[in-house]
């Protein structure tokens, strides 16, 4: 059952807390592992606290990092094709929706012909889930929203209860918009979108966005920008366990490192230790030492091409309908049907 605590309620926002105080132990947790583990490493869904999720926000205006424009570029194109593709009232989940910005695009494209919407977003932050539906709710008169303020599994779970006894008459357009799909290991993204499939009735969609591989060079500068705001956001992930689980991370004594791996077909983020030291973490009562040149892996992102895609998609039970690239050919979305 979905929890009966909700965050925020009222005629027409609805917001569920999924993260309970769990949460914080999860995170407790995969810091243990992480970190007592060789190579180190953590689960880039911790980059987002409420800096963190400034700090991408940030990064989505810099010069370097083209998947912005790129998704732009596609989305003012080609989300009315997207939508029309679909048959019969349409609603829409978000999963990772941020700030919903580039979600306007669908979402006035829905309204071109339909009177009223259910948005349903899901964010693993709950100031900006808050932030989004409020801006949202100002702008559009037929929009009604309910929020899941979670991870992406505890949210799946919650949508399956709500989706079964949906009217066949009715559309779900999944959304998983960014180049999030790439954070995924390949088992984990199969294993993502199996569970979106689980939601669906055929021929439902799911919208995703794609990195395609392209000239390692701008791929590293994209994760690695001049004026460092990309560094940031990787080092308030030591800033965020000194906050929450007091640790004693001195900031100064890493730095950030990205880079492609050319064999993988992936960006890797590192934080990279600058000295031989020794870190305390109070709440785990836990030492850990760094070697000078000792890495934490933070974060994964896959590049695609078509056919790794559609061989994605089928194996999770959809069909690669239509792929949409933007002028440049550097980014995807692509449109996964139900079967």
């Amino acid at each position: 059952m979905i929890p009966e605590r909700q965050w925020i309620s009222c005629q027409r926002l609805v917001i569920h807390r999924l993260m309970t105080e769990g949460f914080t132990d999860s995170f407790a947790e995969d810091v243990r592992q992480g970190l007592s583990s060789s190579p180190k490493s953590l689960p880039p869904k911790y980059f987002y606290d409420e800096l963190g999720s400034q700090l991408f926000e940030a990064i989505c205006r810099l010069p370097e990092y083209y998947l912005t424009r790129a998704e732009s570029d596609i989305l003012s194109r080609f989300a009315e094709d997207a939508i029309r593709r679909l048959t019969g009232p349409v609603s829409l989940v978000e999963f990772g929706s941020g700030s919903a910005t580039k979600t306007t695009y669908l979402i006035d494209a829905i309204f071109r012909r339909q009177a009223d919407l259910h948005y349903q977003p899901v964010d693993i932050s709950p100031s900006a889930l808050e932030s989004s539906a409020e801006k949202l709710l100002d702008e559009y008169a037929g929009l009604r929203i309910t929020g899941y303020a979670g991870d992406y599994y505890s949210s799946m779970q919650a949508l399956r209860q709500q989706y079964q006894n949906r009217p066949r008459s009715k559309t779900l357009l999944a959304l998983f918009l960014g180049s999030n799909i790439g954070n995924f290991t390949p088992d984990e993204a199969h294993t993502f979108l199996t569970g979106i499939r689980e939601i669906m009735k055929p021929g439902d969609g799911l919208l995703l966005g794609a990195d395609l591989k392209k000239d390692p060079a701008i791929l590293e500068a994209a994760y690695d920008d001049a004026i460092g705001v990309t560094a940031a956001f990787n080092l308030n992930l030591l800033q965020r366990m000194n906050r929450e689980l007091g640790a004693h991370f001195d900031i100064r004594s890493f730095q950030h490192k990205a880079i492609y791996n050319q064999e993988l077909g992936r960006i890797e983020m590192h934080l990279v230790s600058r000295i031989d030291q020794v870190i305390s973490i109070d709440s785990l009562k836990l030492e850990i030492l760094f070697k000078q040149g000792e890495t934490i892996h933070t974060e994964n992102s896959y590049k695609f091409d078509k056919q790794r895609l559609a061989d994605m998609a089928s194996k999770a039970g959809f069909k690669l309908s239509e792929t949409w690239l933007d002028q440049h050919e550097q980014f995807s979305f692509n449109l996964l049907l139900a079967t």
